[in-house]
């Protein structure tokens, strides 16, 4: 009896459907992504404008790590934080507790940047050696890209010059036949968008291997051969479609060449959408899964764009990153005892880190807070809480049939 009482008991939560269940506000689920975002960005970014970075960021490294990791994590915890949190400091400024914890962000990220590229600063952080910092300036150059008169325009001329400076010193090597062709183009699209001198041939050539690797349906293979893994939206949709947005504004691409880019960005984003289950997880599976919230980046920036499939409605986009998030972030085991992340998916487990991952690398997570760069006004945070399309399909209410797109 007691065990058919338990039975009972679960068959009739199970069967609640999410319109039973509270769901927050958009006010509350900013408030949130707000609260979240900032406790992941603010220890980078507090120590680096006091010039404390690379005493108090603690440095842990995967099993079998392979790089140089004092010359590369910091720079990684750089770029990949500011990438994501450059929409939000973009907002410009107001009387409310957001916004003068938006203003504080900005302000400390000013004298940061300025830091990280003094030579006489104990938080200097190089572009010269390794390969790997061709990576993360092209996070760096995507932040400034995102947030241009929020975080470049008001850096002085002496900073500004040694950023260009730190990356035209990238020239001097060369990363990956993948996905690393999009950062040497990017950042230097950055560099054509300030009216400095660019590398044609490598921002070309970048374009030109992401078309010839597009194997079909929104997905473009990571190099010659094709990787299951969330690095369309870690790295190449997001930067593809911005730095040909630059090309186009500065008449050096086709605007046809941005729309396609921008469609099948569209068309990935549906994939992301649609793997976020009615619980808020969501496969973790190929490299890199450390990232966390990077892998809705895609999904995150077309929100930001308001470019979403007419039948993604925004408010459904912000219910299910916002469950996603809460499962990460509401508790501590993605954190040390000083704020910072650790090495794993959803808790401390350096085991499934890859060999290029330390602690800077993990700073990729503010991806996915891309959608924060909408203002509190937007629909995406007024509208009601909407069911997102796991939970429908799973609670058995109609949804749109998923089918392939020719482009």
């Amino acid at each position: 009896m007691k065990y058919k009482l338990i039975f009972s008991a679960l068959l009739i939560c199970s069967q609640l459907t999410h319109a039973q269940k509270k769901a927050s506000t958009g006010a509350e689920d900013r408030a949130f992504w707000v609260k979240t975002l900032n406790r992941i960005a603010y220890p980078v970014i507090h120590n680096l404008a006091n010039e404390t970075l690379k005493k108090n960021m603690p440095v842990e490294k995967a099993p079998g790590y392979g790089l140089n990791v004092n010359k590369v994590t910091y720079l990684e915890a750089l770029g990949r934080t500011i990438a994501g949190v450059a929409p939000w400091l973009a907002l410009p400024d107001d009387d409310t507790a957001e916004g003068k914890l938006r203003k504080n962000m900005r302000t400390e990220l000013l004298k940061a940047l300025a830091n990280s590229v003094n030579p006489e600063s104990p938080d200097y952080i190089s572009y010269r050696s390794e390969s790997q910092p061709i990576v993360d300036a092209a996070y760096v150059a995507h932040a400034f890209l995102r947030a241009p008169k929020a975080l470049w325009e008001p850096l002085d001329e002496v900073t500004k010059k040694r950023f260009v400076e730190e990356f035209k010193s990238l020239r001097t090597r060369s990363g990956a036949y993948n996905n690393w062709l999009l950062f040497s183009g990017l950042t230097e699209g950055f560099l054509l968008s300030i009216g400095e001198q660019y590398d044609p041939a490598r921002v070309q050539f970048s374009i030109n291997k992401m078309k010839e690797w597009y194997v079909g349906d929104s997905w473009y293979s990571d190099g010659e051969k094709f990787s299951m893994d969330y690095y369309n939206s870690y790295v190449i949709h997001p930067m593809l479609v911005d730095l040909l947005k630059v090309l186009v504004d500065k008449k050096k691409a086709q605007k046809a060449d941005y729309d396609l880019a921008l469609k099948r960005m569209v068309r990935y984003s549906e994939y992301l959408e649609r793997i976020i289950s009615p619980e808020g997880t969501y496969p973790a599976y190929g490299r890199s899964i450390t990232y966390r919230t990077a892998a809705f980046q895609a999904l995150a920036q077309t929100a930001l764009m308001e470019k979403l499939p007419e039948y993604v409605k925004p408010a459904q986009v912000r219910g299910a990153l916002s469950k996603v998030m809460h499962n990460l972030y509401d508790g501590k085991q993605n954190f040390d005892d000083q704020g910072w992340l650790v090495l794993g998916f959803n808790g401390h487990q350096p085991e499934v880190a890859d060999t290029y991952t330390s602690t800077g690398s993990l700073y990729m997570a503010t991806l996915g807070f891309l959608t924060l760069g909408l203002p509190a006004d937007n629909k995406f945070w007024t509208d009601p809480p909407a069911p997102w399309t796991s939970l429908k399909a799973w609670s058995g209410e109609s949804i749109k049939k998923d089918y392939k797109v020719e482009y």
